[in-house]
């Protein structure tokens, strides 16, 4: 039976794969691009307020609130928005590691309508967002225990994580509305963990989404198969 480390390891030898270097590409420059608007326009946007209040120095101090406003939301938001953005390369992530792996369940396998995939990421998005939401408020309580907050959102979206990456992977296979998912909630519950691990690490959390949902693929087929594909 393929375990969860051998899941990850595969995943991440399959990084130099021409397929999934170009989803790599792609999510990475979207993810970049959105962070990069979203840290203009705050420049901007400070940048006329504080000229409206004939602020001095109100170009630089605009971009200089807005850098800090872009790195403190990058780190917050980051998962948030690096699963939305793979929500739209997810396929392609999932064909590669099929096609290496799994050529036999790509016969099998279904093509998620536009609605589906849609609907699946607006869901995701909202849980994601109401959930960090109410972590928040439990987390302010927490701030006097040092690492209380941190566990408690590392937890928060290890459960997140491990549900979209499992979503991802298996919508090409879900034939029937209310089947048994295929992983089991203690082991997408570390599979997030992990994840949720490595997206706190700078530059390594630009591969972690793409890791997690290759992984993700190798675990929903491991009960399908039952042994390690050659």
């Amino acid at each position: 039976m393929l375990s969860l480390p051998s899941a990850l390891g595969r995943a991440a030898g399959q990084l130099t794969d021409p397929a999934i270097l170009r989803v790599l590409a792609k999510s990475v420059a979207v993810t970049l691009a959105i962070f990069l608007a979203l840290g203009i326009g705050a420049a901007t946007g400070i940048e006329a307020l504080l000229a409206r209040w004939e602020i001095a120095g109100s170009d630089e101090i605009g971009a200089l609130i807005g850098l800090v406003l872009m790195l403190v939301g990058g780190w917050l938001l980051f998962r948030i928005v690096a699963l939305a953005v793979l929500q739209f390369f997810a396929d392609d992530v999932v064909q590669a590691v099929e096609l290496k792996h799994y050529p036999q369940a790509r016969a099998s396998a279904r093509d998620p309508n536009w609605r589906e995939e849609l609907g699946m990421g607006a869901r995701a998005t909202l849980r994601a967002v109401l959930a960090n939401l109410v972590a928040l408020v439990v987390a302010i309580p927490l701030l006097f225990t040092a690492i209380g907050p941190a566990v408690l959102f590392w937890a928060v979206n290890a459960w997140l994580l491990g549900r979209e990456l499992q979503d991802l992977a298996w919508a090409r296979h879900r034939h029937a509305h209310g089947s048994a998912p295929p992983i089991g909630g203690a082991e997408r519950f570390l599979l997030g963990g992990v994840v949720a691990g490595l997206l706190a690490v700078p530059f390594v959390n630009l591969l972690a989404p793409v890791i997690g949902a290759a992984a993700a693929v190798h675990l929903v087929h491991r009960r399908k198969e039952g042994s390690i594909a050659a």
